[in-house]
């Protein structure tokens, strides 16, 4: 790991803490505070990514020494590593929560690889820093597998994210209250790498603006000269233009997260990329049965605020807080107001876009479509339809002569029903919008092949269902890491059929239908 070559500019270029000790308290004035990772007693590997490792020129070899274990443990530095964490506030919720940071992360440095890429090196679950509030800045398996795995399943999605280099174990045992429900109990404890070309939050923004203006200029200048080169020098308009570039990127990862069913789950603005990155893995869900209204997180079971169908509007609501901080630099109201509405116009056409794309067509009708869609997603709303399969098998929905055989499609969708039987009247819904969505089909310019194709490019046949984590996370707790590493090459071509790997490619099982880790998960970690 001697290869790689650290060029700290975060460090280098934005006000550290004054004070070096490692408790916690409230930082003001400073963008991080230096900490050093804790020793872990007895790390030893549980998975790696190839993929990640290149984009730190590191080849499989490199992942397998115990140079490689004891450095992403945390045991170890690299020449020109500086470790340290930062300081940024942000939205839990709806509500300003003050303080937050990187309370359960700490920052290795950064490189620049052979592409000249810059790479962020981050260790979760490495000890405590001055953020960590009451907590002790460590994670347990179940939730570093669970980051690791998506963070890699959503790359090749090609869904905008972080990425996850390894899990370690740290052979140390944590106690955790899964549920917060009075019942804690020791879990083993992991440390997942992660690697982004930045880690910055819009809850940095947030908290700097709370502070003083100076410290947010510096930051937000900062921000755009690394992480957005290519805008002009900086002025207002270029502000504007960043704001801007904000809004289109962060619409874009909802889109995508929608297109394949993802539940980020805790949408605060803490755990919002400035880069549009889908970032903090904690308590997410993949959609099985549709159902807009479902969340995974059990602190939002009441309220439902970050479930799968209010994505879109969460976004525009922490890029109007965003709007907020950054609105003294700018100091006029109606650029941001015009970035905020273009958001929301944006969001629904490319929404539209995304969901024609999945039904097979290869042109947007506005006539037709949006109805269309909306009559569909009505329809699986009322059963309990698995989405994924759902997708995938209606590309293979054909016809004889031209005519479609309801009969022989109903069949081919039936996979996607939870129930064995469909009711008359289930059925007579599906016969409805078939028949409707074939005259559509009949419409298009592509042919029956080219469709296939078009829709097995965007409706995935293998996601990383919540059951499938769960029962890779029981086997590696007892020593087993072989279905962790199943499902990272499973999910390295998750378009792809991949005949030997059908039974990952199952509707949820009965029995985990209200499983801890399956149905809801906390933000326990």
């Amino acid at each position: 790991m001697k290869h790689l070559k650290f060029d700290n500019q975060f460090v280098q270029q934005l006000p550290a803490d004054s004070i070096t000790e490692n408790y916690p308290r409230q930082v003001q004035g400073a963008c991080f505070s230096w900490v050093t990772p804790k020793h872990m007693q007895a790390p030893a590997m549980v998975a790696y990514s190839k993929e990640a490792a290149a984009l730190l020129d590191s080849q499989e070899q490199d992942c397998q020494s115990e140079s490689f274990i004891q450095v992403f443990a945390g045991n170890q530095q690299l020449d020109g590593m500086q470790s340290y964490a930062t300081s940024y506030g942000g939205h839990q919720f709806g509500n300003w929560a003050g303080q937050l940071g990187d309370g359960r992360a700490i920052n290795l440095g950064e490189i620049t690889n052979k592409q000249g890429e810059r790479w962020a090196i981050q260790l979760k679950g490495a000890g405590p820093t001055p953020y960590s509030r009451t907590a002790d800045g460590l994670a347990v398996l179940r939730s570093s597998i669970r980051e690791f795995l998506c963070s890699e399943a959503m790359v090749h999605l090609g869904v905008p994210t972080t990425r996850a280099l390894s899990v370690l174990t740290t052979g140390e045992q944590l106690v955790r209250d899964v549920m917060y429900d009075g019942n804690p109990a020791p879990e083993p404890g992991a440390v997942v790498c992660r690697l982004a070309p930045s880690f910055t939050r819009f809850g940095h923004f947030q908290y700097y603006a709370q502070q003083n203006v100076e410290l947010l200029k510096q930051f937000v200048d900062y921000t755009i000269k690394m992480d957005f080169p290519h805008l002009p020098e900086l002025n207002k308009e270029t502000y504007i233009k960043w704001f801007e570039e904000v809004c289109t990127s962060t619409c874009a990862m909802i889109v995508e997260w929608m297109r394949v069913g993802f539940v980020h789950g805790v949408m605060n603005t803490d755990n919002m990329s400035i880069l549009g990155l889908t970032i903090d893995y904690g308590p997410y869900g993949w959609l099985e049965p549709y159902d807009p209204n479902w969340t995974p997180n059990t602190t939002d079971a009441q309220h439902h605020r970050y479930a799968f169908g209010q994505q879109a509007q969460i976004g525009h609501w922490n890029l109007y807080q965003l709007a907020n901080a950054i609105y003294p630099l700018i100091d006029e109201v109606e650029p941001l107001e015009k970035a905020l509405n273009e958001y929301a116009g944006r969001y629904g056409k490319q929404w539209l876009l995304m969901m024609t794309k999945k039904l097979g067509f290869s042109s947007v009708n506005k006539e037709t479509d949006s109805d269309l869609v909306k009559q569909l997603l009505t329809f699986l709303g009322q059963q309990e339809i698995d989405m994924t399969i759902f997708y995938r098998r209606l590309a293979n929905v054909s016809s004889k002569d031209d005519t479609l055989d309801i009969e022989t499609a109903i069949k081919q969708l039936s996979p996607a029903f939870y129930s064995d039987e469909l009711s008359a009247n289930t059925k007579k819904a599906l016969t409805d919008w078939l028949e409707v969505y074939w005259q559509r089909r009949q419409q298009d310019s592509i042919t029956a092949e080219q469709r296939i194709v078009l829709m097995n490019k965007v409706n995935p046949k293998y996601v990383l269902r919540n059951y499938l984590a769960q029962q890779a996370i029981e086997k590696s707790e007892q020593g087993d890491h072989s279905m962790v590493n199943e499902l990272l090459d499973v999910l390295r071509h998750p378009y792809d059929e991949q005949p030997d790997k059908e039974h990952l490619n199952q509707k949820r099982p009965e029995w985990a239908k209200l499983k801890v880790g399956c149905s809801m998960l906390s933000c326990s970690s």
